[in-house]
Protein backbone atom coordinates (compact mmCIF):
# COMPACT_ATOMS: atom_id res chain seq x y z
CA UNK A 1 0.00 0.00 0.00
CA UNK A 2 1.36 3.35 -0.92
CA UNK A 3 0.83 5.83 1.39
CA UNK A 4 0.93 9.66 0.09
CA UNK A 5 3.38 12.04 1.72
CA UNK A 6 2.37 15.50 3.03
CA UNK A 7 4.37 18.31 4.09
CA UNK A 8 4.76 19.34 7.93
CA UNK A 9 4.15 23.09 7.78
CA UNK A 10 7.34 24.37 8.72
CA UNK A 11 8.64 22.74 5.13
CA UNK A 12 5.78 23.99 3.26
CA UNK A 13 7.46 27.51 3.81
CA UNK A 14 9.49 26.54 0.67
CA UNK A 15 6.91 25.09 -1.61
CA UNK A 16 4.58 28.60 -0.38
CA UNK A 17 7.10 30.90 -1.98
CA UNK A 18 5.92 30.12 -5.49
CA UNK A 19 2.52 29.25 -4.44
CA UNK A 20 0.80 32.29 -3.89
CA UNK A 21 1.93 33.53 -7.97
CA UNK A 22 0.92 30.26 -8.93
CA UNK A 23 -2.50 29.85 -7.87
CA UNK A 24 -1.07 26.93 -6.27
CA UNK A 25 -0.42 25.65 -2.49
CA UNK A 26 1.29 23.16 -1.37
CA UNK A 27 0.34 19.44 -0.35
CA UNK A 28 -0.30 20.20 3.23
CA UNK A 29 -2.56 23.11 2.20
CA UNK A 30 -4.64 20.52 0.13
CA UNK A 31 -5.20 18.29 2.70
CA UNK A 32 -6.30 20.79 4.77
CA UNK A 33 -8.38 22.04 2.15
CA UNK A 34 -7.49 25.61 2.52
CA UNK A 35 -9.07 28.04 0.32
CA UNK A 36 -7.57 31.63 -0.21
CA UNK A 37 -8.81 35.35 -1.08
CA UNK A 38 -8.06 38.51 -1.12
CA UNK A 39 -9.25 40.87 1.67
CA UNK A 40 -9.94 44.94 0.72
CA UNK A 41 -6.38 45.32 2.42
CA UNK A 42 -4.64 43.21 -0.27
CA UNK A 43 -3.60 40.51 2.42
CA UNK A 44 -4.63 37.44 1.78
CA UNK A 45 -7.61 35.53 3.81
CA UNK A 46 -7.00 31.68 4.47
CA UNK A 47 -10.20 29.18 5.12
CA UNK A 48 -10.23 25.82 6.40
CA UNK A 49 -13.41 23.94 6.36
CA UNK A 50 -13.82 21.41 9.17
CA UNK A 51 -13.56 17.95 7.51
CA UNK A 52 -12.20 14.78 8.99
CA UNK A 53 -8.45 15.57 8.21
CA UNK A 54 -8.50 18.60 10.90
CA UNK A 55 -10.66 16.86 13.44
CA UNK A 56 -8.40 16.27 17.00
CA UNK A 57 -11.57 14.99 19.49
CA UNK A 58 -14.88 14.58 18.56
CA UNK A 59 -16.09 18.23 17.21
CA UNK A 60 -13.08 19.90 17.79
CA UNK A 61 -10.16 21.03 15.50
CA UNK A 62 -6.33 19.33 16.62
CA UNK A 63 -4.51 21.90 16.98
CA UNK A 64 -2.00 21.18 14.44
CA UNK A 65 -4.75 22.14 11.78
CA UNK A 66 -4.80 25.09 13.58
CA UNK A 67 -1.23 26.04 14.14
CA UNK A 68 -1.01 24.90 10.12
CA UNK A 69 -3.31 27.64 8.72
CA UNK A 70 -2.03 30.15 11.11
CA UNK A 71 1.60 29.13 9.29
CA UNK A 72 0.06 29.40 5.74
CA UNK A 73 -1.67 32.42 6.69
CA UNK A 74 1.72 34.16 7.77
CA UNK A 75 3.51 33.03 4.74
CA UNK A 76 0.93 34.15 2.38
CA UNK A 77 0.87 37.31 4.12
CA UNK A 78 4.80 37.74 4.78
CA UNK A 79 5.01 36.75 0.33
CA UNK A 80 2.30 39.26 -0.33
CA UNK A 81 4.80 41.82 1.43
CA UNK A 82 7.73 41.03 -0.27
CA UNK A 83 6.02 41.88 -3.24
CA UNK A 84 8.41 38.38 -5.00
CA UNK A 85 11.40 39.93 -4.08
CA UNK A 86 13.28 36.72 -4.75
CA UNK A 87 13.68 36.29 -0.75
CA UNK A 88 13.54 32.57 0.87
CA UNK A 89 11.36 33.06 4.43
CA UNK A 90 13.00 30.50 7.00
CA UNK A 91 10.99 30.22 10.12
CA UNK A 92 13.49 30.74 13.11
CA UNK A 93 10.81 30.73 15.82
CA UNK A 94 7.02 29.90 16.11
CA UNK A 95 4.97 30.46 19.09
CA UNK A 96 1.63 29.40 19.05
CA UNK A 97 -1.51 30.54 21.85
CA UNK A 98 -4.37 28.74 21.73
CA UNK A 99 -7.19 30.87 23.04
CA UNK A 100 -10.31 28.81 22.17
CA UNK A 101 -11.33 25.18 21.11
CA UNK A 102 -11.91 25.09 17.53
CA UNK A 103 -15.54 23.81 17.12
CA UNK A 104 -17.20 21.89 14.31
CA UNK A 105 -16.78 24.91 11.62
CA UNK A 106 -15.10 27.05 9.36
CA UNK A 107 -12.44 28.49 10.06
CA UNK A 108 -10.45 31.91 9.28
CA UNK A 109 -6.97 33.15 9.52
CA UNK A 110 -4.96 36.28 8.29
CA UNK A 111 -1.64 37.65 9.27
CA UNK A 112 -0.26 41.01 9.93
CA UNK A 113 3.26 41.75 9.40
CA UNK A 114 4.76 43.53 12.28
CA UNK A 115 8.39 44.26 11.41
CA UNK A 116 10.14 43.80 7.73
CA UNK A 117 13.97 44.28 7.86
CA UNK A 118 16.80 43.19 5.48
CA UNK A 119 17.04 39.91 7.01
CA UNK A 120 14.07 39.59 9.66
CA UNK A 121 10.55 39.72 9.57
CA UNK A 122 8.25 39.27 12.50
CA UNK A 123 4.48 38.35 11.27
CA UNK A 124 1.89 37.87 13.67
CA UNK A 125 -1.26 35.68 12.91
CA UNK A 126 -4.83 35.10 14.54
CA UNK A 127 -7.64 32.30 13.63
CA UNK A 128 -11.13 32.30 14.11
CA UNK A 129 -14.12 30.86 13.40
CA UNK A 130 -17.46 33.03 13.71
CA UNK A 131 -16.23 36.45 15.15
CA UNK A 132 -12.76 37.67 14.37
CA UNK A 133 -12.98 39.62 17.30
CA UNK A 134 -12.72 36.27 19.25
CA UNK A 135 -9.91 34.53 18.31
CA UNK A 136 -9.11 31.09 18.65
CA UNK A 137 -5.47 31.41 17.98
CA UNK A 138 -2.64 33.45 17.32
CA UNK A 139 0.72 32.83 16.09
CA UNK A 140 3.99 34.88 16.32
CA UNK A 141 6.38 33.62 13.73
CA UNK A 142 10.30 35.06 12.82
CA UNK A 143 11.61 34.86 9.63
CA UNK A 144 15.13 34.79 8.30
CA UNK A 145 14.86 36.04 5.05
CA UNK A 146 17.96 35.08 2.36
CA UNK A 147 18.01 35.07 -1.15
CA UNK A 148 16.18 32.59 -2.88
CA UNK A 149 18.01 29.76 -4.00
CA UNK A 150 14.54 28.16 -5.88
CA UNK A 151 14.51 28.20 -9.72
CA UNK A 152 11.79 30.07 -11.56
CA UNK A 153 10.93 31.89 -8.57
CA UNK A 154 11.64 35.68 -8.06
Amino acid sequence: MRRERHWAPAFAGALLLCALTMSDLPPYAHLLKLRTEEQADGTPLFAMPFHDDVVGRPMYLHGGAIAGLLEFAAYGTLRRALDGGGVTMKPITVTVNFMLGGRDRETYASAVVERLGRSVANVEAFAWQEDRARPIASARINFLLEPSVLPGCS
